[in-house]
């Protein structure tokens, strides 16, 4: 897989070049979040770090956009909307439900989970796995279901 950075680095100058404002201005706070990282932590960014990143980055876009339609302001959602389909796309594809379950049902297995108290060996496995490609919170309530019956 290429980075993720360098990926929209060049994007950021094929935006550019085709004065495509709305994308050059998306990719732009991406690369501010993935620098402000970088400084603040002293590192240089890998891609789980970058999936990491988009992946909360989406997640605001999507409460942001909720908010918006909460106070009729389509005009923002409009906006959000354009940015959160561009950061989604630098994110690997999501996994339906069943492949989730399955999965998750793989790695309570695997670690002989059997009470809410295991429940946290069983996501420290899946978190790798899963990030970027299911909301970690949705995973998080199938795992207690799971565990729980």
């Amino acid at each position: 897989m290429a980075d993720i950075k360098t990926q929209i680095s060049d994007d950021v100058k094929v935006a550019m070049r085709s004065r495509d404002k709305e994308r050059l201005a998306a990719l732009r706070l991406i690369l501010a979040a993935f620098k402000q990282k970088e400084v603040d932590e002293r590192i240089e960014l890998n891609n789980e770090q970058s999936i990491a990143i988009l992946d909360k980055m989406a997640k605001q876009h999507r409460d942001s956009i909720e908010q918006f339609g909460q106070a009729n302001r389509d005009d923002l959602i409009k906006k959000e909307q354009q940015e959160l389909d561009i950061i989604e796309s630098y994110l690997p594809t999501k996994l339906s439900t069943e492949d989730i379950n399955l999965l998750i049902e793989n790695k309570i297995s695997e670690t002989g989970a059997n009470s809410l108290k295991d429940m946290g060996k069983v996501m420290a496995l899946l978190k790798g796995e899963l990030l970027g490609r299911a909301d970690m919170g949705e995973v998080s309530r199938l795992i207690k279901a799971k565990l729980s019956s």
